[in-house]
């Protein structure tokens, strides 16, 4: 029998609960790359989608959020965080090129911010990566990328940063429910 979204999302939610750490995470990694193997979820939930993004399943106990990222359109991210929150990236279709960045600083908030790149990977259909609280990462798409992304919490509600490097400077990420920094 094929690895279901219920079946994953049960399976996060159990991970979770038993390490709420780096080892939760990995496992729900280890999970995405288990459910993209499944080639029918990946056409009804991810190839099938209008564009734009879809919440698949917001869990009640826990609050992790599992969404599909449906681009028509190529699309590149500045360097951010995911403030107090994570992520885990899953390659439906295409691929993404992933930015791993180190703040050199020694600080930890908006203000004058200066990185420097750790690492440069490119992510593949059925390959799923995580980016643990504050990592700063970018992402860089082509046309017609789609990847399916586990977070801890509703991004919507956490103030997150983002780096504009020839500004030498973090920002927050002003969203409907976070509002203004």
């Amino acid at each position: 029998m094929a690895y279901t979204l219920d079946a994953f999302c049960n399976d996060c939610r159990d991970a979770l609960k038993a390490d709420k750490g780096p080892g939760g995470r990995q496992t729900v990694r280890q999970l995405l790359e288990k459910l993209l193997a499944n080639p029918e979820f990946v056409a009804a939930s991810v190839t099938a989608a209008p564009p734009g993004r879809h919440t698949l399943y917001e869990d009640p106990q826990l609050g992790f959020v599992v969404l599909a990222h449906v681009n028509q359109k190529g699309g590149k991210s500045p360097p951010h965080d995911h403030g107090d929150s994570w992520a885990v990236y899953g390659q439906a279709t295409e691929y993404t090129d992933m930015t791993e960045w180190r703040r050199t600083d020694g600080a930890a908030g908006p203000g004058r911010a200066s990185l420097e790149e750790s690492r440069r990977y490119r992510l593949m259909p059925g390959h799923a990566g995580v980016y643990d609280v504050r990592a700063i990462h970018a992402i860089d798409y082509p046309d017609g990328a789609r990847f399916v992304r586990v977070t801890g919490t509703d991004l919507e509600k956490v103030p997150r940063l983002k780096f504009d490097l020839a500004r030498g400077e973090a920002q927050i990420i002003e969203s409907v429910t976070t509002g203004p920094g």
